[in-house]
């Protein structure tokens, strides 16, 4: 056995021993979920509010977040953003001072506040949620850009061009929340409260001016409110009722409301500004729900922002499956098991642009039972395949998986995340941070490439299949001019080209289509000298490939999963990717947890503690499994291309 290939066979044994090892008895696996700084703050400063007696959990908190001040005295969302985060550093900044662990005059908060001040103070915030809870905690007026939305949108009728349901379901939970705060100007303080008043200056406040779209959005409300029934006081009072309503159904068994952190902690504000107790029964379950998101790793405590151990349990027990640990192992069976009773049964949101089909996806959390996602329902589906096979409750598992999936297909030809149609430019146009990505929730190539993966893959679909053409002809029309695409939820654009990659191989595109030959051509192109691959989180905001210049373990482990996909030797490239790729799993610098996963540019990514090991696993193993040592032997040897 050649080096490559037998170093390949000792890291996959290495880490299949560690997943196995680390399993837990219901058959998921554990992950930190990581979301910088900025939840821990917002959970400081919600507890002081409410006045929640858990003085450890508030200080391990509020060291964590000082453990990340950088010597500017900002706080970044990772390692190579230039200047570092206003908007994180300001609600670091504030969580440390609520705390009461850190005072006014401790010099690391001077520090922060000469740099804050050096930007131009707390009115250049881009961040719609840190603008939100200064304005709920009374440190600024509501932006303009939430106030000027009115309440009563929340009933206007399907059939108008902007209505509640066109927003996506992300940005809804948390849009519902803060409509009904700014349309009471509701803030609360405490007697201990931080004041921020030296940091806020009017006159730099970005939202005194709206963009044109905005007003033409502004003209498309006008006339809805003109088509509702009713007095201007009775209408009010119904779209407050109403938002209640929504915010209160959709509240998940833990106690959060979606599952998400970040939209929990706003409802508890919004609930307040209702006249909600603060010792509600309904705002102590969602503090207990706040409270049981927290995750200990290394020795310090983070707030998550929704758990990802349906994914991650997913991710493993097929990537454990692709190395050649069996489905019929009890650590496969184990994970099947705990995914089969996560498989979601309720007709949601989702079905509103998806009318009469059966419920049968998955979620991101365990506790996530009413926002299922196209994503977490293929990971759900490759995991559980081999029984679908010989079991009889997998393959009606299956296959309500797999029609869930199906009519999940936007008109377009692509895949959404999480609902169908929810794709209008319009909304985008809102005067919000992020609300290019977060407003709507378009086609996206990573979606449709993992999507049609798993559907040419695992159940043998193929261009015959109309679904399967449409899904090809919308990756084919999005390629990048460079040859490269776009992914939303990963970084970024090696994610997306990944997705693509892989799905159009699986579709049945031939390798020497010139589609698959550019996508593969541009990962080549961008190689870094030492085998690996690395892209910067700043080509989500810039929106074209920015080279992080180091490699990580994530994104060498995709480009290479790509490659391995479309080429039937592996080219020296592949190579010298698979020799980096091994030394980055006994690497432990910064590129270890830079982020991998995105949520909005510029304001809010995910370090995937798992990330690390699923995919240079999977990599690894696709790379025995499709060339196999004497294969593996040829391409040590020059090639010629």
């Amino acid at each position: 056995m050649n080096d490559v290939q037998s170093a390949v066979e000792e890291e996959i044994n290495k880490l299949t021993d560690f997943f196995i090892q680390r399993q837990h008895q219901d058959g998921s696996w554990h992950f930190c979920f990581e979301n910088g700084i900025t939840l821990d703050a917002y959970v400081i400063i919600l507890f002081r509010i409410l006045e929640i007696q858990n003085e450890e959990l508030i200080r391990e908190l509020h060291d964590r977040i000082l453990a990340e001040q950088q010597p500017e005295g900002c706080w970044r969302w990772y390692h190579d953003e230039a200047g570092g985060s206003l908007s994180a550093t300001i609600d670091a900044y504030y969580g440390l001072l609520y705390s009461g662990f850190s005072k006014w005059s401790d010099e690391h908060m001077e520090h922060t506040r000469r740099y804050i001040q050096s930007q131009g103070g707390l009115g250049k915030s881009k961040s719609v949620l840190t603008k939100a809870i200064l304005a709920a905690t009374g440190q600024r007026k509501w932006p303009a850009s939430i106030s000027l939305i009115p309440l009563e949108i929340i009933l206007f009728p399907a059939y108008l061009p902007i209505n509640l349901y066109e927003f996506s379901g992300y940005s809804r939970i948390h849009l519902i929340p803060m409509l009904i705060m700014a349309d009471q100007n509701f803030s609360i303080s405490t007697e201990t409260a931080p004041d921020l008043s030296d940091l806020n200056d009017s006159r730099d406040d970005d939202d005194d001016s709206l963009p044109q779209e905005n007003r033409e959005i502004g003209e498309s409300i006008r006339m809805g409110l003109s088509r509702l029934l009713g007095t201007p006081r009775f209408i009010h009072e119904a779209a407050s009722t109403k938002g209640e309503k929504f915010m209160l159904d959709r509240i998940e068994s833990d106690g959060t409301l979606y599952s998400y952190a970040s939209s929990t902690i706003l409802m508890v504000f919004a609930l307040l500004a209702l006249g909600y107790d603060k010792r509600h029964p309904i705002l102590m379950n969602a503090v207990q729900g706040l409270t049981a998101l927290q995750y200990r790793v290394d020795g310090k405590v983070t707030i998550q922002n929704s758990p990802s151990t349906i994914w991650d349990t997913a991710l493993i027990s097929y990537a454990l499956q692709e190395s050649g640990v069996d489905g019929d192992q009890q650590t496969t069976q184990r994970a099947a098991a705990y995914l089969l009773s996560r498989q979601q049964d309720k007709t949601a949101d989702w079905s509103i642009h998806n009318r009469d089909t059966v419920p049968g996806g998955w979620g991101f959390s365990e506790t996530n039972t009413l926002n299922p996602d196209v994503d977490d329902t293929t990971a759900a589906l490759r995991a559980i395949h081999s029984l679908s096979h010989t079991t009889p409750i997998y393959q009606h598992s299956t296959n309500r998986g797999l029609n869930w999936v199906l009519s999940m297909q936007n008109k377009d030809g692509g895949w959404p995340a999480f609902e169908k149609n929810t794709d209008k430019e319009m909304l985008t146009w809102l005067a919000i941070d992020g609300a290019k990505s977060a407003a709507i929730d378009p086609s996206g190539a990573d979606l449709t490439g993992r999507t049609l993966e798993y559907l040419g893959n695992f159940c043998g679909f193929g261009m015959k299949h109309d679904f399967i053409k449409r899904g090809t002809e919308w990756l084919i029309t999005h390629q990048e001019k460079n040859g490269s695409w776009y992914g939303r939820w990963g970084i970024c654009y090696i994610y997306g080209t990944w997705a693509a990659l892989t799905g159009l191989e699986a579709a049945g595109l031939p390798a020497d289509h010139s589609v698959i030959q550019r996508g593969a051509a541009w990962l080549l192109e961008i190689q870094n000298p030492d085998g690996g691959w690395g892209e910067s989180c700043t080509s989500d905001q810039v929106m074209q490939y920015m080279p992080l210049g180091q490699s990580t373990a994530s994104q060498t482990a995709w480009a290479l999963d790509a490659l391995i996909a479309v080429q039937s030797e592996p080219s020296t490239g592949v190579n010298r990717g698979i020799n980096r790729l091994i030394e980055l799993l006994h690497e432990d610098d910064w590129t270890a947890s830079y982020p991998m996963g995105a949520g909005l540019p510029g304001s809010f990514y995910t370090h995937y503690h798992s990330y690390r090991y699923i995919w240079p696993l999977l990599t690894l193993s696709h790379y025995k499994k499709k060339y196999g040592v004497m294969r593996g032997l040829a391409a040590t040897l020059p090639q010629p291309w």
